[in-house]
């Protein structure tokens, strides 16, 4: 029983070898300024061979907790599934002039500002067998552990800790890695078990009826965990006219109903200043539901 996977830096191929593969998790960020030139192609070219994708950032701990967590989640349109990890480990220069109480302070903080920020994703972290021994003290590691041991068979790491992951290895110039799990749909269903259950229309405040002609811009204030629902044409086009605290950013899921149910949840993130994007609408969907986590938000919705 059990699944296989590797993880992925600069390091490696755009598009490295999936045979026989379940998932991928590729190096985003490093601290404030690096990105991974590779990680939109690691990413694509695993999604395209039906892998569960992670995406995780090594952090500078002396830095700002927030600040890199946000520059870490602003790279990605995090989607329905996508896992999220911390790779906790600081031996490089950067790290290694830190206090480990500043490390641990770093963990718990990280993951629960970024639990806070993507709610709807699975949120994890990597830890070797010295850090989780010699420097956590709590345990504490979000929604799963990913755990790096080695000379230890696959799914051996030697803990008590309620592990879901296991980096077992090295060939070839890739981590090898394996999770617990019995198979890739079960890991899939696992990773989107932390989406919301679809919006119900009973749940939904009635903010606009019938027809939303081209061109005009109702506008609506949708308070946290509030929703709103209108009927519209063809395409629609949201964006943010003014936020009233920080980060300027806005996390909207985004449900088209057909008339009998919801589907295409989706998230989007809207930012201020301008910022806004486009969903596409099918000619048999009647009705769009907006619903946001983020406070003192106003939209200008504009179909055509």
């Amino acid at each position: 029983m059990g699944i296989y996977g590797q993880d992925w830096a600069s390091y490696q191929s755009s598009t490295p070898d999936t045979s026989g593969l379940s998932f991928a998790f590729v190096k985003v960020t490093e601290g404030l300024s690096y990105i991974n030139p590779s990680w939109v192609s690691q990413r694509d070219h695993a999604k395209a061979n039906g892998l569960v994708w992670g995406g995780y950032h090594y952090p500078n701990m002396g830095n700002s907790v927030q600040a890199e967590a946000n520059y870490f989640i602003n790279q990605v349109n995090w989607r329905p599934g996508d896992i999220v990890i911390l790779d906790w480990e600081g031996y490089d220069a950067a790290n290694s002039r830190v206090a480990k109480s500043t490390q641990r302070a770093y963990k718990d903080a990280w993951l629960r500002y970024v639990k806070g920020r993507l709610p709807h994703n699975p949120v994890g972290l990597y830890a070797n067998l010295d850090y989780w021994w010699n420097v956590d003290q709590d345990g504490y590691y979000a929604d799963f552990l990913w755990i790096a041991t080695a000379g230890r068979a696959a799914g051996s790491p030697g803990i008590q800790a309620n592990w879901l992951f296991h980096q077992y290895g090295e060939s070839n110039g890739l981590d090898r890695d394996y999770c617990r799990l019995g198979s890739t749909s079960e890991l899939r269903t696992w990773a989107l078990s932390f989406q919301p259950p679809p919006p119900q229309e009973t749940d939904m405040p009635q903010w606009i009826t019938g027809r939303v002609d081209a061109g005009t811009q109702p506008t609506v204030v949708l308070l946290p965990h509030g929703t709103a629902w209108a009927g519209f044409n063809r395409r629609l086009h949201l964006g943010m006219d003014q936020i009233t605290d920080v980060p300027a950013v806005g996390s909207v899921r985004v449900a088209l109903h057909n008339g009998t149910g919801w589907r295409d949840i989706q998230a989007v993130q809207v930012e201020a200043a301008g910022g806004a994007v486009d969903v596409d609408i099918t000619s048999g969907d009647v009705k769009l539901s907006l619903q946001t986590e983020t406070a003192g938000v106003t939209y200008a919705v504009e179909t055509w």
